[in-house]
């Protein structure tokens, strides 16, 4: 699954093929997508080269080679096409658009959820409902016995509420946010980590805030 930018990029690279048969510079690129520098471009097309959506031509500058697109085996489908295809229909099919928010810790609590750095789209039935959500790329293994590894990226709903034993997006102190099974204990709040290795920690009702509930996960493959 891409994320937009490196959608948008893979469309722009097929477009200037198309018609040029030559594919954009970096610069261009960078200003299609208004990013903010080379460095942003680089890694979309990193991104987009690891996930076999296209390939750099030995010993050629600016050789950039479409090998497929985003739900079309075909690299010939027209441009026009494929945004159909993926966005038109995607919102015929209550498809999401969702932001990609930072990094989370399923580990020792690192800073609070961050800025929009992306956004991704995701079929209905992976958002697991109607509400608002976002999305976070996990950093840490400690949730690894619930299938939550380092880089996964996971979907929120956003939520102040969440049942026990459900997974949790819960913010401590105000500061660090971390990502945790909720059990609530009497008076008290644990957040269980799923890997032996990490202790439970056990806080005060208003030491934590649920920030949303966890109802979905992508996992890339390079």
């Amino acid at each position: 699954m891409l994320t937009r930018k490196q959608h948008q990029l893979l469309l722009f690279i097929h477009k200037r093929l198309s018609e040029d048969g030559v594919s954009p510079s970096f610069e261009e690129m960078k200003d299609a997508l208004d990013l903010a520098s080379k460095s942003g471009v680089h890694r979309l097309i990193t991104a987009l080269e690891e996930r076999g959506f296209i390939r750099r031509l030995a010993h050629r500058a600016r050789a950039l080679e479409v090998l497929k697109m985003p739900e079309d085996a075909s690299p010939a489908a027209s441009a026009s096409n494929v945004v159909e295809a993926n966005f038109a229909n995607s919102a015929a099919n209550d498809a999401m658009d969702v932001p990609l928010l930072g990094k989370i810790a399923a580990g020792v609590p690192i800073e609070a959820i961050q800025h929009e750095r992306d956004r991704i789209i995701l079929p209905p039935d992976l958002a697991g409902g109607r509400g608002d959500h976002y999305a976070l790329e996990v950093e840490g293994d400690s949730m690894i016995d619930a299938g939550i590894l380092d880089g996964d990226i996971v979907i929120i709903e956003r939520s102040d509420t969440a049942m026990n034993g459900e997974i949790v997006v819960a913010l401590v102190d105000e500061e660090e946010a971390t990502l945790k099974r909720l059990r609530k204990k009497g008076g008290s709040i644990a957040l269980e980590a799923a890997n032996p290795a990490y202790e439970t920690r056990i806080f005060g009702p208003d030491r934590v805030r649920v920030q949303g509930r966890l109802v979905g996960l992508i996992r890339r493959y390079h």
